[in-house]
């Protein structure tokens, strides 16, 4: 049987342990949270290489990007550096091939359409591919990136802006733990809303799960959130606050849907390459599995 293993920065609380069958292989995928603690996260890497198939970077990505610029977080990848014999992938590059299909996908199978068509993206820079993809269908953007990650209470509202904002702030976010710009450990289960307005402007919110979920407000009634990673917990949370329909780019297993980092290192392991894969494989293996954008809806 192979064996994905995601080690996350985030909560133990999302843990999980499922068995699948995919292409006709069995996987074991296996998620554990360490609350923040990147000394245990080594410890994990260290105890697991050599013993899984691939690791999924969980709680964190390799590199930030709004385009033509791309720089990679140096936390992350001294974390990584422990890792001597197992591939590993933050999710990149799934999201790049399923997360692109985002607005596409809405468009098409919501057949009552969206209003109003404004989208708020809580941090573009970590979900690059899907913010253009709605970029492209001519939404309206509101862009959370110094908001959310930095706590500034200022919104982008284009692409070319995001992308002025990484040329000078990129090189600075390199340097900074994952803790300064992403909710991890504990962080994850409080719930404190912030920025309402955008909220309330937008008819699609967008971007990580834990994002979404710790600063939405009471009131999201009708709204379409597109995200990634949800639990059975983070579904019964937005029902009850009125999304109307749940957008999710990665399959439901079971009663969840599972991380990017989990899905691309799915990708590697059936590939069997011992390696990450290259953009034009990883669409080839994710068209052979059939994985597009899955949408429920909630109300």
């Amino acid at each position: 049987m192979k064996h994905v293993l995601s080690i996350s920065l985030g909560s133990r609380s999302r843990d999980y342990r499922i068995e699948v069958e995919l292409l006709g292989e069995r996987l074991l995928i296996e998620r554990i949270g360490v609350d923040g603690d990147p000394a245990e996260a080594a410890r994990l890497y260290q105890e697991y290489d050599g013993r899984v198939d691939c690791f999924g970077i969980g709680g964190a990505t390799l590199s930030i990007s709004a385009g033509r610029a791309s720089y990679d977080l140096s936390h992350v990848h001294r974390l990584m550096q422990v890792v001597r014999q197992t591939p590993y992938v933050d999710g990149a590059g799934f999201r790049d091939v399923i997360e692109r299909q985002m607005a596409q996908t809405i468009e098409s199978e919501i057949a009552e359409g969206v209003s109003p068509r404004t989208v708020m993206v809580t941090c573009a820079a970590d979900r690059l591919a899907m913010t253009l993809s709605f970029a492209e269908m001519g939404y309206e953007l509101i862009l959370g990136d110094l908001a959310f990650a930095l706590g500034l209470p200022v919104a982008l509202h284009s692409m070319a802006s995001l992308q002025r904002l990484m040329g000078v702030l990129g090189p600075v976010f390199r340097h900074l733990p994952m803790r300064w710009l992403y909710p991890t450990g504990e962080k994850e289960d409080h719930i404190e809303p912030r920025f309402p307005a955008w909220f309330a402007r937008a008819g699609v919110v967008a971007g990580d799960c834990n994002y979404i979920r710790r600063h939405m407000p009471e009131d999201m009634a009708g709204k379409i959130i597109a995200t990634n990673t949800t639990t059975e917990l983070d579904v019964r949370l937005f029902r009850e606050r009125g999304v109307r329909y749940l957008v999710t780019s990665t399959p439901r297993l079971g009663t969840r849907s599972f991380g990017t980092n989990v899905m691309e290192a799915v990708l590697v392991a059936l590939a069997g390459k011992g390696r990450a894969l290259e953009p034009a494989e990883a669409q080839e293996m994710i068209a052979l599995l059939g994985w597009r954008p899955n949408i429920e809806r909630l109300n």
